[in-house]
């Protein structure tokens, strides 16, 4: 990975985890032109380690924001690998989609989200500012809270 976005993580204190593999039939993120797409990912920090829940039930607002602060760092240990290290490639992050799961009275997705958007920004700076959607859904993968993808503009090697 090359200097100012490694420095940056690690002025920050984040090391990039291991990828996970795909859950079923799909990649974790491909690359079409100028665009790279990672998938959703999970609020998955280590091995059996996983944010799950719903929030307005059994899950914080302040743990689910913190789990999609893990999913921005999933995404970009993805960005990374399909990048082959080098995330200076990326010019900006164009979108972040946020699924939250959570009871039909929780209203809160915004600030669950912000999670994953304010470390996309604390990482690219202005390059990560971005068009969002956080939205409510009844159940995730594996049960997990919160799932978050994203899509970036990068420059071609």
């Amino acid at each position: 990975m090359s200097a100012q976005y490694a420095e940056r993580l690690q002025e920050l204190n984040i090391t990039l985890p291991k990828l996970a593999a795909p859950l079923a039939n799909y990649v974790p993120a491909v690359i079409s032109g100028h665009i790279l797409i990672i998938s959703g990912q999970l609020p998955a920090g280590g091995v059996g380690e996983m944010t799950k829940g719903h929030l307005g039930k059994d899950v914080t607002l302040e743990e689910g924001n913190a789990a999609a602060r893990q999913c921005a760092i999933n995404i970009i240990a993805q960005a990374r690998a399909a990048l082959d290290g080098d995330l200076n490639r990326i010019v900006r992050c164009l979108r972040v989609g946020g699924f939250v799961a959570s009871t039909p009275d929780f209203t809160d997705h915004p600030k669950v989200i912000n999670g994953a958007s304010d470390l996309i920004v604390e990482v690219f700076g202005d390059a990560g500012r971005h068009a969002r959607a956080a939205v409510g859904v009844a159940a995730l993968p594996l049960g997990a809270a919160v799932e978050v993808e994203a899509m970036f503009e990068i420059k071609l090697s």
